[in-house]
């Protein structure tokens, strides 16, 4: 009995070579595919209509581009692709015109765009559009900008602001958790002097700190500090540690500082010895190697505990140690460890895996309380640890720890904590953040919305720039939840209703919650949808950290700076070494620039291979 003939989309092979077939069979779920993204627009006209008219064409694409990502075509793409045309897997800018494009191609037929069409070049020219009006005109030479966060130091001191200017800082960015309006207005004039000083554009960036949850305080531990000489391999000291004395009223200093009376201090001269009983029962010799009227080094060769109300004595000249910092304490927890968490914010004891009882620690959002559910996930301490929710109460959440160090993890004070499961229903934005939002409307040209979930966290922070009369401001999206991963297509829809957009990869928060083996997948997405839609893309979290903190990059950091490329911003955060940062970070951009474009390869002629002769 003969074989069945193979039928492809209602054609049979009997009737026509198999590669008609196929070619048919193609052209028909091309056709398909296009008037899926028709009916899609369609049916989202009001979404798209509800936009600012500038993004209405970027509205309709997204929405082409969600329909083409409904189904699996990945038999169309491997088709094509071994035919030598488009893949279908660089048509996020323009989607439509891709695939009518493709299936003329392959109908023999030449592709022609009627204006209902975002074609390839006008895809194209719309992000760079609207990155040019949210971000500023392009750097010469390079595409991504960079965007710097400011330290607090910035509020002070201008050369440093003018310094990160000078090397290629294209955005400031001032964060709303730190510092205060007086200070966050210094910063933002700092910046708009040094931009016309330097004669280059520099844009303001500020960050609402949004609902971020923390551990509430633990007691105090004791006030004791410790010094300890340098030793060789064995053990032996080869030079001693050093301390500085200070008067009880100053602050600031070189190296672990001890607070004394100022008129015992003002007594000492170099090659005093100070004798020091400290918290062990040891006998300790300070000597003294330089004195100022008010503080002095000293050296010790031993490892020394020093605290609060000890004796010092220089003969019979005593005083004793003013208030040293209280050492920070912690639980120590291990998977199986329970945890519970407080709407009480007084300091808890420390606790220790193996003591009797249980963890307790506050938890600042009391929200939290009345939102989560036993089985929902906890992340705490940047994913240092996690747990899920065993019990709730209207004051307590009882967790149970289900991963931590091998050997344990500590719990401190003001620490993170991530309910990635959780919907929590409260505003991105409270009274607290009219502050920040007013120095925003008066100096920053955008404004960065931490912790959003929802659209209606997009739609609330829209109402609240309306009533300070500052819709001018740029809205930037930081995605650094699961819950606004999931629904990201509609948080774009509701913040393209503003002229100035853009999204921010916040890769920290992100990979807490969605755990850092899906942290890559994520982020490709978010740069899919957002070329989809022509917005610009901050790229995020540690980008050059090393190097701003050390003077030296890590080869990992070195390539993920050249993986941000395909964003339209990258973003370092601050160190002591941002200014070379800054102007690496410029050099590898500006080499990858030649290279790449998003996700395209540019083919210039090869410069480190050439055909032997």
């Amino acid at each position: 009995m003969p074989a069945p003939a193979h039928t492809v989309q209602g054609v049979t092979a009997k009737d026509h070579p198999v590669g008609d077939v196929e070619r048919r069979a193609i052209s028909a779920e091309l056709v398909a595919l296009a008037a899926l993204m028709r009916d899609m627009e369609a049916e989202r006209a009001a979404d798209i209509s509800s936009v600012d008219p500038a993004h209405r064409q970027d509205a309709a694409n997204l929405i082409h581009y969600l329909a083409l990502r409904q189904g699996d075509v990945r038999h169309v793409q491997r088709w094509l692709g071994a035919r030598g045309l488009s893949s279908l897997g660089r048509s996020e800018a323009h989607a439509l015109a891709t695939v009518e494009s493709v299936r003329a191609a392959i109908d023999g037929n030449t592709h022609s765009f009627g204006p209902a069409i975002q074609s390839f070049e006008s895809g194209r020219s719309a992000l760079d559009r609207n990155t040019d009006a949210l971000f500023g005109p392009r750097p010469r030479g390079r595409v991504p900008r960079i965007m710097v966060t400011l330290p607090s130091e910035a509020a002070d001191d201008y050369p440093l602001v003018r310094g990160l200017v000078v090397r290629g800082m294209d955005v400031a960015r001032i964060n709303g958790a730190h510092d205060d309006p007086e200070a966050w207005t210094r910063m933002a004039l700092h910046v708009r002097k040094a931009a016309a000083e330097v004669g280059r554009r520099c844009r303001v960036s500020m960050d609402l700190p949004g609902p971020k949850l923390r551990t509430g305080p633990l007691v105090d531990g004791p006030r004791v500090m410790r010094v300890r000489p340098e030793r060789d391999p064995r053990g032996v000291p080869v030079a001693p540690a050093a301390l500085t004395l200070v008067a009880a009223t100053d602050a600031g200093g070189s190296g672990p500082e001890v607070p004394v009376d100022p008129l015992w201090l003002r007594r000492r001269h170099p090659g005093e010895v100070v004798e020091l009983v400290d918290t062990r029962g040891s006998r300790r010799d300070l000597r003294v190697t330089d004195a100022g009227p008010d503080s002095c080094r000293a050296s010790v060769w031993d490892t020394t505990y020093v605290e609060t109300g000890a004796s010092l004595s220089c003969g019979a000249d005593t005083t004793t140690v003013g208030p040293l910092p209280a050492v920070a304490h912690h639980h120590l927890l291990w998977a199986g460890d329970s945890l519970v968490l407080t709407r009480d914010l007084t300091p808890a004891a420390p606790w220790r895996h193996g003591q009797p009882g249980q963890a307790r620690i506050g938890c600042t959002l009391p929200a939290v309380f009345d939102s989560a559910r036993p089985g929902d996930r906890v992340i705490l301490d940047d994913g240092k640890m996690a747990a899920t929710v065993e019990e709730v109460t209207p004051d307590e959440l009882r967790l149970r720890i289900v991963s931590s160090a091998a050997r344990g993890s500590k719990l401190r004070a003001e620490k993170g904590i991530n309910l990635p499961d959780t919907d929590l229903g409260i505003p991105v934005a409270g009274d607290t953040d009219l502050p920040l939002l007013r120095v925003a409307a008066a100096h920053a040209d955008m404004v960065a919305v931490s912790f959003l979930r929802h659209e209606r966290d997009v739609d609330q922070i829209r109402e609240i720039l309306g009533h300070l009369r500052a819709e001018r401001l740029g809205l930037v999206l930081k995605i650094e939840t699961t819950a606004a991963f999931t629904r990201l297509p509609e948080i774009l829809l509701h913040a393209m209703r503003s002229p100035l957009v853009g999204v921010m990869i916040a890769r920290g928060d992100l990979a807490v919650e969605a755990g850092y083996e899906r942290l890559a997948e994520l982020q490709e997405e978010i740069l899919w949808l957002c070329e989809a839609a022509h917005l610009p893309v901050i790229w995020a979290t540690e980008v050059l950290d090393h190097l701003a903190r050390t003077g030296q990059p890590s080869r990992a950091e070195v390539t993920d700076a050249a993986m941000a490329q395909r964003a339209e911003c990258v973003m370092l955060n601050k160190g002591p070494y941002v200014g070379e940062a800054i102007e690496f970070l410029d050099g590898v951009l500006r080499r990858m620039s030649r290279h790449q474009r998003k996700n395209t390869a540019l083919l210039q002629p090869l410069r480190s291979w050439t055909r032997p002769r």
